[in-house]
């Protein structure tokens, strides 16, 4: 028996529909060679279908059974006889001799992810250093205090961020900046923007938000702008009275909610979504409900503060551990942050009702945000039951207000037990994605905190890694809206690890993060997340070259006007590919070949297959790859959508062709390729005289 060309997965080809409804009628698909098999029987809650023959094409016999998807989420696994006598077991991992539970088919009845959001090319803002639209709003120095530093404004776009106070250093970006580049982003081929968070905040990271109902007037209208700014040496923020009247000030606010509304009609207008950042672990010592900062303390419209008096309406906000009142700094902080007080959900029901409000309000109208990100989502609450209990009325409440609204969250590990369909969507993916990419091209990891020589081009750490985190983790659903990315606010950026130096801004020149660099290897990765199953992610940036340590070097401006326009360029193509090809969006994926610092899969559907190649070796290698488990016919016309190599990349140049199952090819060092074989494509002139022998008498 051909196991090679036993196949199941959870994509539309094979499962229909992909999101079965609870109850719903659902048919489940198994193929496998012409004539090879005796029987092959679904094992699906511990009982047996036996299922029939439907369909022979192309040198393959597809097997279907139709089951009730019941309400209960399902599992399951194949069993295949062959007429030779052999036998078979079938899971996420392919052939096996013992099932897995952990590697079983899952499907959650009533699990449906927005359909805009599969395959969806996503783009990260952190918008403080992405453009400054309107100087008017920006921070100035001196304007106020944070965590024992007065905040400077950083009049030069491209100086470094500062290694140990970046949190008070602004350069100005804003939502202004945003809106004046969505054509930009539209260009690029962008489908939707994740933004770091917007609300009104201190730092210029903003994950201590100060008030929720919100956006910040600094990233959005200041109409009203009194008062002064700190003495030089005055850390008192009560005399901060510029800032105290820009972030108070109702007109400010409603006039920066405004512009926020507008940025999303406009983007909409180019059909990209807006993604919020959710910060509801902590929020911030400046918060309005503590105001530890007694910024709102004499504030017309505002309640006394829980740091400030024990009878504030806010008191069961927070845990206090002690201490006494006024001014009582005992209070529990995220990981003994002072300034990142932890919220305390399970000591008030009216906080939780709050911030589920505050979840609806943002993607209701008239904001209309597309869903949101959940900052350190598995911390939220004081117990795990709270956390899925908690998780599980958000989901209820910003579905109900917005049904195609996502909800992605930040999350290391294990993540199955959130995504059964009735708490997140999906992920950051950083388990089943960023780290073994990163891994596999550079031997780094994501922070560049260290370099593993062994593990750079350990193709087979690289597949089973992908396996085993994603196939534990995800379901259809989850894993076609998950977030791939390379870089982010929180690692260092990819290109700088490509370089394989072990480093931060504090410890090394920031400049050096620039050095030593490898393009071709970022190319090398950019080609993987634009062919890899889920939401491929761009953290601004990366498009154009910019590098960076981690955080905070890494949330350096955009390099506008001095773009490395060949990455640029480069990236443009590799989204246009994504996006034009219906099976790197939603179709299967196979391994076809892993070597040392080689591999190459398949992303396929009945109707084309992609085949992705990548030589991370420093020397040329000629391959024979057998691409026939993508179900491509064993003699066919491949063409070369893209190639890439170390002096750059070439688009549409020629055609490979597959002989008897095998595709035989030539890579140079450091280099990638994506062929692509459409079954529904016009034979062209070339394809035809190759394959047609005319004789003449």
């Amino acid at each position: 028996m051909n196991t090679k060309l036993l196949f199941h997965d959870m994509t539309l080809d094979y499962l229909r529909p992909a999101e079965p409804d609870k109850n719903r009628t659902t048919d489940i698909r198994f193929r496998c060679a012409a004539g090879d098999a005796e029987e092959i029987t679904l094992v699906l809650r511990k009982e047996r279908y036996k299922m029939k023959l439907s369909e022979t094409a192309d040198d393959f016999d597809y097997y279907d059974v139709s089951i009730s998807a019941g309400t209960e989420p399902i599992d399951y696994y194949f069993e295949i006889r062959g007429k030779d006598g052999s036998f078979y077991r079938y899971d996420k991992r392919g052939v096996v001799n013992d099932i897995m539970d952990s590697m079983l088919f899952r499907v959650y009845p009533g699990f449906m992810t927005p359909k805009w959001a599969k395959g969806a090319v996503m783009y990260q803002i952190f918008v403080e250093r992405f453009n400054n639209g309107d100087k008017s709003n920006d921070v100035l120095t001196n304007e106020y205090s944070y965590n024992g530093k007065n905040v400077v404004h950083e009049d030069k776009w491209e100086a470094y961020p500062d290694a140990e106070h970046d949190y008070a250093k602004f350069y100005g970006g804003d939502l202004q900046g945003v809106i004046d580049k969505l054509d930009y982003l539209k260009d690029l081929g962008i489908e939707a923007i994740y933004f770091n968070p917007l609300f009104v905040s201190p730092s210029s990271h903003k994950y201590d938000i100060q008030d929720y109902d919100h956006i910040d007037p600094h990233f959005g209208v200041i109409v009203e702008d009194g008062g002064e700014v700190l003495d030089k040496h005055d850390m008192d923020n009560t005399h901060a009275t510029k800032y105290i009247s820009r972030v108070t000030s109702k007109k400010n606010l409603e006039a920066s909610d405004e512009l926020f509304a507008k940025l999303v009609k406009e983007a909409h207008a180019r059909k990209i979504k807006i993604i919020l950042d959710g910060v509801f672990n902590h929020c911030g010592s400046f918060n309005k409900w503590l105001d530890k900062e007694r910024i709102y303390e004499n504030k017309k419209g505002y309640e006394k503060g829980a740091y400030i008096d024990e009878s504030s309406p806010y008191h069961d906000y927070f845990s206090f551990n002690g201490g006494s009142w006024p001014n009582n700094g005992d209070y529990d902080g995220w990981w003994g942050y002072d300034t990142l007080p932890k919220l305390n959900y399970e000591g008030s029901r009216e906080l939780e009702d709050y911030i589920l409000s505050i979840g609806r309000k943002w993607v209701s109208a008239p904001y209309n945000a597309d869903g949101w990100r959940l900052d350190v989502a598995a911390d939220l609450g004081h117990s795990p039951e709270y956390n899925h209990h908690f998780w599980k009325r958000f989901r209820e409440e910003v579905k109900k207000a917005n049904p195609n609204a996502i909800i992605i969250a930040e999350q290391y590990g294990p993540s199955r037990d959130w995504m059964m369909g009735d708490e997140w969507d999906t992920v950051m993916n950083y388990d089943a994605f960023m780290e073994p990419v990163t891994w596999f091209l550079t031997g780094m990891d994501k922070h560049s905190d260290k370099f593993m020589p062994i593990r750079v081009g350990n193709a087979r750490e690289f597949f089973d890694t992908m396996l085993y985190a994603g196939g534990e983790n995800f379901s259809m659903p989850s894993l076609y809206t998950a977030m791939n990315q390379l870089s982010n606010h929180d690692h260092s950026r990819f290109l700088t690890r490509t370089s394989q130096k072990v480093g931060r801004s504090n410890t090394l020149m920031a400049s050096s993060a620039d050095t030593g660099i490898s393009k071709p290897v970022m190319r090398e990765a950019v080609m993987i997340q634009m062919t890899w199953p889920g939401s491929p992610t761009l953290y601004y940036g990366d498009e154009a070259g910019l590098c960076g340590f981690t955080d905070p070097d890494n949330r350096r401006t955009y390099p506008w006007g001095k773009e490395d326009m060949e990455m640029l360029e480069f990236h443009k193509q590799m989204i246009k590919i994504h996006k034009s090809c219906s099976e790197l969006k939603l179709g299967s994926i196979k391994e076809l070949y892993a070597d040392t610092n080689f591999i190459a899969y398949g992303r396929f559907n009945r109707a084309a297959v992609s085949i992705v190649i990548i030589n991370n070796n420093d020397f040329e290698v000629t391959k024979e790859i057998d691409i026939t488990p993508t179900g491509m016919p064993a003699d066919a016309a491949l063409s070369n959508m893209i190639r890439t190599d170390s002096l750059g990349f070439i688009v549409g140049s020629g055609q490979e062709r597959a002989k008897d199952g095998i595709l035989t090819v030539t890579l140079s060092r450091k280099s990638g390729a994506v062929l692509r074989y459409d079954s529904t494509s016009p034979v062209t002139s070339e394809e035809f005289w190759a394959d047609n022998f005319i004789e003449f008498d």
